[in-house]
This record gives C-alpha cells, sequence and structure tokens, in this order.
C-alpha cells in the first residue's frame, strides 16, 4: 500500500486527557460534550478516503495540486497490473472538484478499473482565485506569467506511471474550454507521453503544432458556444480563437489525411470522422443545441450555458479511449 502523502490529510491521534479536579457540575458536562463532539468531527472531516485524495506537487518553484481517484481494486492489483490513466482538465475559473462534479468521468473511472486525476491550473491572485492554463495563446494569469502547464502535466505523468502504477502505454488526456485548449497542447508537445485526447468546447491555441507523432483526436462542440465560438473569432476575454475547422484541418495535416472520410447528420449532432487504414484517426461531434458547456454533464455555475442532450460527452470520450 502506498505511504501517506502530503496532500491526502493526516490522522488524528486520541487525545491526552490529563487528570484534574473538577466539579462535575452540569454546564460543566455540557461543555465538555461538545468539545468531545467537536473533536470527533474533525477526525471523521480529516480522515482520508484512500481511494480518492488531493496530493501536492511542487513544480518549477510554484506548489501545484491535484485530486486523483484510483479504482476500487487499485490496491488488490497494483503490484500486478498497470492502470490506464485519464487525466481531466477543468476550464477557465474551475478547479478538480468542480471539474469531477460537472463531468461525471469518476464513476466511468471506476467502472473501467482506470485511474483518474483532475490537476489544478495557477489560481490568479485575489480573492477570486481564479485558475487557468497556459494553452500557448490562452489565458489569462496563466498566460501572462508563462506558466509551465506542459511540464507540470508532463511530470504529473511521470508520477502517476512511477508512484501509481499507471500504465505509460494508456494515458489518456480530455479538458473542458480552456482544459481542452491545454489537452491539444500537450498533444502538440508532448505526444510521446499521451495515447489520445479528447478536447470539449476548446480549440487549438498552440503556438507550434509540430508533433513528433500523430494522436487520435475526438473533438466535442456547440455550433451555439460563444465563448469559444465554433467558427472562430473572438469570444471570451477578447481573445482571438481559431475555429475548429481549422484545428481539425491542422491535425488531419498532421495525420496525412487531405479531408474528412464522411459526415453524418443526425438530427440534433453531426458526427465527422477521418479514418486511416489503421482505424479511426480524428472525431468530430458538433451539436445544434447546448452551449459552452459539457454534453451530458451538470450546469456548472448559475447563469452558465445548458449542456447539450444531443450527446453525452463522458460515455463517448470514454468509448473513444477505450478503442485506444
Amino acid at each position: 500500500m502506498l505511504s501517506t502523502a502530503s496532500g491526502i490529510g493526516t490522522l488524528f491521534s486520541e487525545p491526552k486527557i490529563q487528570k484534574m479536579k473538577v466539579s462535575m457540575n452540569w454546564p460543566f458536562l455540557k461543555v465538555l460534550g461538545l468539545i468531545l463532539i467537536i473533536l470527533v468531527s474533525c477526525v471523521q472531516e480529516e480522515a482520508p478516503d484512500e481511494f480518492r485524495f488531493y496530493r501536492d506537487l511542487n513544480f518549477d518553484g510554484i506548489q501545484r495540486s491535484y485530486l486523483i481517484n484510483l479504482p476500487p481494486n487499485f490496491y488488490q492489483k497494483a503490484g500486478s497490473q498497470k492502470f490506464p490513466v485519464v487525466v481531466a482538465l477543468h476550464g477557465t475559473g474551475g478547479n478538480a472538484g468542480q471539474a469531477e462534479r460537472d463531468y461525471g468521468l469518476t464513476a466511468k473511472a471506476a467502472e473501467s478499473e482506470y485511474i483518474i486525476v483532475y490537476p489544478e491550473g495557477v489560481p490568479r491572485p485575489g480573492p477570486l482565485g481564479i485558475r487557468t492554463w497556459n494553452a500557448g495563446k490562452c489565458c489569462d494569469y496563466a498566460l501572462g506569467n508563462q506558466v509551465d502547464d506542459v511540464g507540470f502535466v508532463s511530470v504529473l505523468i511521470d508520477e502517476m506511471i512511477g508512484q501509481f502504477h499507471g500504465d505509460p502505454e494508456k494515458i489518456y488526456v480530455t479538458g473542458m474550454s480552456n482544459g481542452a485548449m491545454l489537452a491539444y497542447r500537450l498533444a502538440c508537445e508532448i505526444p510521446e507521453k499521451i495515447s489520445a485526447v479528447a478536447p470539449v468546447s476548446g480549440t487549438l491555441m498552440a503556438r507550434n503544432c509540430e508533433p513528433s507523432k500523430p494522436l487520435p483526436i475526438l473533438h466535442i462542440h456547440s455550433v451555439l458556444d460563444k465563448i469559444v465560438p465554433f467558427y472562430g473569432g473572438l469570444g471570451l476575454g477578447g481573445y482571438h480563437f481559431a475555429s475548429i475547422d481549422s484545428t481539425m484541418g491542422v491535425w488531419s495535416s498532421i495525420h496525412g489525411i487531405s479531408e474528412y472520410t464522411e459526415k453524418r447528420n443526425l438530427g440534433d449532432f453531426t458526427y465527422t470522422f477521418w479514418e486511416k487504414s489503421s482505424g479511426l484517426a480524428m472525431e468530430l461531434y458538433t451539436t445544434e443545441d447546448g452551449g459552452h458547456s459539457w454534453p451530458g454533464g451538470k450546469i456548472a455555475r448559475p447563469g452558465a450555458d445548458p449542456p447539450s442532450t444531443a450527446i453525452d460527452a463522458t460515455e463517448l470520450i470514454w468509448f473513444f479511449f477505450r478503442r485506444h
């Protein structure tokens, strides 16, 4: 079993109660009882879950953090098998807990006996502490301070393999919005560490994309998205986003495919795919409903776009990862 690590939490030892002479009156007993209840409550709240915990990772002079969920059979099989790993990247203003809550990926990971890890972007100083990723040409604090998020995720992947028995041949990355943009940048810069990527409601914002090898791509987007517009142009924060057609064009060129193989209009969504002799290289699901949201997921915050009901992004992504 893994040793207790920073970020997991610390088990409290039983409090030592000194012998003392007191008058055991009723008010004293009530206060003592209240103190004991608080102590027990603290122990229960601070006790770590051995399958789900936060962990710190010091990288590039910054203390980074991530939330990890281990599969239910992890401690029984860790010595005899390696586990596929999914890295799930939150969007701007999100965090690990929000991504876990809204995307529904943890349940799929447990069911499939995968490790899933939710890294956290560096927060902007201030009361809101908005977290972002440096995707190359976006976004906010991470971009302005040239945070090395590619290096951070690369080291995180190494940690998943070295300390949590992750399978180096089955490392997958998905992300929402700014997290999807970082997923694309990772595919451009460290493809040797990744088996496939599945960006949702994001686009390619890397300054250069010349990967050492092409990766399977699954992209999911709504034509109603105004924050990262499907057809490109100015979106949230005044950033100019590449259109999804141009993003898929870059990757089809990397794959050596001149154009898509087939496009199917299925009512509320369109399915487009690019196929090679070795199998499907890229897939694109374009929904006519929803907006800047995770299809089939939860509304991330009040006022956010409703998720598409035409498809279930989590199910599609998981099927895609299992194929690769």
